[in-house]
């Protein structure tokens, strides 16, 4: 498996994603910014992974706060706080991750700063260790909806890269993989970045994984072939009625999927999830530089001056999904039911 970030003494050490598959090369933050700057540039990117960075983020800029007073403290922290939640807009897991380092600072009002700091990275290991627990988790309850022998879709990253370890919809076909399934992987080549193509397709054939790319465009086709038994994507924000936001291209997947009666698979944490969201309508999608579309690797595709609309995720209507699965249990419609059941009362 393909470490994603890690500590190393008062460094976070980022495997820098926008350099794969060509280089294995590390990205050193010493500060804050440096942490903000990878997830805004997709150093880092993945709901989750982005969670961690931004957990070990705020523990590595509470260092540069200097200060005894916790009052003084507790200021500055909400400050870099707010600035980290600002780095990307639709993950749920950044706003959670920066909500559980806030909830630290709180709940320790009457240690000293220097314990407050050290809780802080303490809080940010766990959330990592604890995020490569659920996945193997989310592995191990999708094996059921995984057959003997299958050729699986799926679009973006949402593999070891995409989170702590393991990853989420490829930690099914991990796990699956693992208990000696047949599979075969279709990956989606992702544009405009190429996240299927340069990363999925990547972290298959370093786990021997039969693999095989096809342009976006060409899903559909596969599909009326009768050549695609299921598809599986990840997930950057859930609704409480079961709208899922992910990387662009997904709803039109989950469309042809229905279209085709083929099984749509959303794997995903319980931290993506955002239960006080009515409806996914309520999902702020980000907007990125249009470049991205119109350039790749500094080259220019288009013509000068042309215009492009690059919105980094869309919305998958609940009705379009098959089941999520998560670490505690594999969800099935209605999902406003089982979403309220799942998580009762406290929507933290």
């Amino acid at each position: 498996m393909i470490p994603t970030i890690k500590w190393d003494n008062n460094c976070i050490y980022i495997i820098d994603q926008r350099k794969l598959p060509e280089k294995k090369e590390w990205l050193v933050c010493r500060t804050l910014q440096d942490v903000v700057t990878a997830i805004r540039e997709m150093a880092i990117r993945g709901a989750p992974a982005i969670g961690v960075a931004a957990a070990m983020g705020l523990a590595l800029g509470s260092r540069t706060i200097k200060t005894n007073n916790c009052e003084t403290f507790r200021k500055r922290f909400l400050e870099m706080a707010w600035q980290m939640k600002l780095a990307r807009p639709t993950a749920a897991n950044l706003r959670w991750a920066v909500e559980k380092m806030v909830g630290v600072v709180e709940i320790m009002n009457h240690n000293t700063v220097e314990e407050i700091k050290g809780a802080l990275k303490k809080e940010s290991q766990i959330i990592l260790e604890r995020d490569i627990e659920i996945n193997r988790k989310i592995g191990q309850n999708g094996l059921q909806l995984i057959p003997d022998k299958a050729t699986i879709l799926t679009h973006c990253n949402a593999g070891a890269l995409a989170t702590g370890g393991y990853g989420t919809a490829l930690g099914v076909i991990r796990a699956a993989h693992e208990a000696g399934k047949d599979m075969h992987v279709i990956v989606d080549e992702t544009r405009p970045l190429l996240q299927g193509v340069r990363l999925t397709a990547f972290e298959l054939i370093e786990e021997n994984i039969k693999a095989t790319v096809i342009v976006d465009s060409a899903a559909g086709y596969f599909m009326r072939k009768k050549m695609i038994d299921l598809v599986i994507t990840g997930a950057d924000r859930i609704a409480s009625n079961g709208d899922t936001a992910n990387k662009i291209g997904s709803y039109q997947l989950a469309v042809l999927a229905k279209e085709n009666k083929i099984p749509f698979y959303v794997a995903a944490p319980l931290s993506t999830f955002d239960p006080d969201l009515k409806n996914g309508d309520l999902i702020p999608i980000e907007e990125r530089d249009p470049r991205e579309v119109t350039s790749f690797d500094g080259h220019m595709l288009g013509p000068e001056g042309v215009d492009a609309l690059n919105p980094a995720f869309d919305i998958t209507p609940a009705k379009y999904i098959s089941a999520i699965i998560t670490e505690r249990e594999i969800l099935k419609p209605p999902y406003k039911g089982s979403i309220r059941d799942l998580f009762g009362t406290d929507v933290k």
